[in-house]
């Protein structure tokens, strides 16, 4: 495939076409130099996508984006009065009739005009990181491109599409959802030719009602496939197995518990200092030192083995790579802080599931001080949000932790009453309504040489908690 591929450039003709648009101004063989939603990021020579949201509406700021350099507007068609007047003769403006669909028209346009493969990958938990690794596996070979961060809903997702007019051979993106229909619509922009399903969870459980209920809408990545869609499943997971089970593609599993095409086996888990394990493939024996933190990490590397070996990434380059792999920030990068504390700052997200594997992670680690679980209020989870919270606090009791501290709303409560139930101390738990609240009292409760885990949703910023330990050692 290498050389196969090239770049090209996106014109305002091909614009106008693949959007259904009416060119207003400006010459179809001008060239742009990328594309932005949003004025304090657009750079000159760009085109300015004006998209409508609930409480914004991106047309009232046409007059910044053509300050900002943009050579082009893409607007709707009842908006074209609101292009400045000071607009120069050269600037192209295309009118359409809804600027979101424009956008994932031209994402789908350019996304098959590349030639490029595109392999998506979704699940409850570890999608970003499992899209980092597979993507670092697949640069031994290919040239690759891979979403920025977590851009990977309606907006995001054609976003990076548009990337691919640089000409990568592999584009690999992770596609998420929080209510039914949305990967449906991200796999009919996206078209992958790989798809990637690495679990189903406890995450968004509230806007479902169930984790069968999340499969069906995580299934969606199943749909419109080809005979020669490979789909690359979790066969530990048998909510994702009973899906695949249908599928009209091919399909290649990986797993540790069950049977699988890639099978870990010999698995030696040291928690946060790695994982090391045997593995099993048609390709051939691999021997893996996973550096990451958490047992959780050895699927994630093994779903993206299994895409690399599939596209002929070598099993010495999958291990030399494995080797090397370094954690994605907030998502469980380790460091050891001045006084000897050793942070895992795994702050960016959580799940019920997320933070009993990381729970289970920091009892296995070895530590010379205390275990100190700092976890977070965990949202989306509906009516079961208090008793899913208990199961983590009994979690964190079973694991041996001897500091925890507990922070959000009433639904944190149940950390609480969970850890106590599972024997934890109440003398030994600190409760915070915030993290800003935990923030300040942190550098008291963490002493030298303890192991810290701070892990919560997005919505209760943790971080602020890891960020304030980075800074008091």
């Amino acid at each position: 495939m290498t050389g196969l591929v090239t770049a090209f450039a996106l014109t305002v003709g091909m614009v106008a076409q693949a959007t259904e648009g009416r060119l207003r101004s400006g010459a179809p063989d001008a060239a742009f130099a990328g594309v932005s939603t949003d004025t304090r990021t657009l750079a000159p020579g760009m085109l300015f996508v004006a998209l409508r949201g609930d409480y914004h509406d991106a047309h009232d700021y046409l007059a910044e984006a053509v300050g900002a350099g943009a050579t082009g507007l893409l607007i709707a068609a009842d908006r074209v009065s609101s292009v400045p007047a000071s607009a120069g003769p050269g600037l192209a403006v295309i009118a359409v009739s809804d600027t979101l669909t424009a956008l994932q028209a031209l994402a789908l346009d350019v996304r098959m005009r590349s030639g490029a493969r595109v392999v998506a990958i979704t699940g409850s938990a570890g999608k970003t990181t499992t899209k980092e690794i597979t993507a670092e596996l697949l640069e031994a070979r290919y040239r690759v491109f891979r979403n920025r961060g977590n851009l990977n809903n309606h907006i995001g997702l054609p976003l990076s599409l548009l990337e691919l007019v640089h000409g990568p051979e592999i584009a690999v993106v992770e596609l998420g959802m929080n209510h039914a229909g949305e990967i449906r619509d991200l796999v009919r922009i996206a078209r992958p030719d790989v798809r990637v399903w690495i679990n189903v969870g406890d995450a968004h459980v509230g806007h479902f009602g169930s984790r069968e209920s999340v499969a069906e809408a995580k299934a969606e990545i199943l749909e419109d496939a080809t005979a020669s869609t490979l789909v690359v499943a979790n066969a530990d997971d048998p909510f994702v197995m009973s899906h695949v089970a249908g599928f009209g593609g091919r399909v290649v599993t990986f797993g540790e518990r069950h049977q699988a095409d890639v099978q870990a086996t010999s698995v030696v888990d040291r928690g946060f200092d790695g994982t090391t394990a045997e593995v099993r493939s048609s390709a051939g024996s691999l021997h893996l030192e996973v550096p990451l933190a958490g047992r959780a990490q050895l699927s994630n590397v093994l779903a993206a083995a299994a895409v690399a070996l599939q596209l002929g990434v070598s099993v010495s380059d999958i291990e030399q790579r494995v080797a090397s792999l370094q954690a994605v920030a907030r998502r469980g990068a380790v460091s050891v802080l001045p006084r000897g504390v050793r942070l895992i700052d795994d702050s960016y997200n959580a799940s019920p599931a997320a933070v009993r594997a990381m729970l289970a992670a920091l009892a296995a680690t070895p530590a010379t001080g205390r275990r100190v679980a700092v976890i977070g209020e965990m949202r989306e989870l509906g009516a079961g949000a208090r008793a899913l919270h208990e199961l983590c606090g009994r979690a964190a009791a079973d694991a041996g932790v001897d500091v925890l501290v507990a922070i959000g709303g009433e639904a944190a409560d149940g950390l609480v009453i969970g850890a106590i139930d599972g024997g934890l101390p109440a003398a030994r738990i600190h409760r915070f309504a915030t993290s800003v609240e935990a923030a300040v009292a942190i550098g008291q409760i963490v002493a030298p040489g303890d192991l810290v885990l701070v892990k919560g949703s997005r919505g209760t910023r943790t971080d602020i908690v890891a960020d304030r330990l980075q800074e008091v050692g």
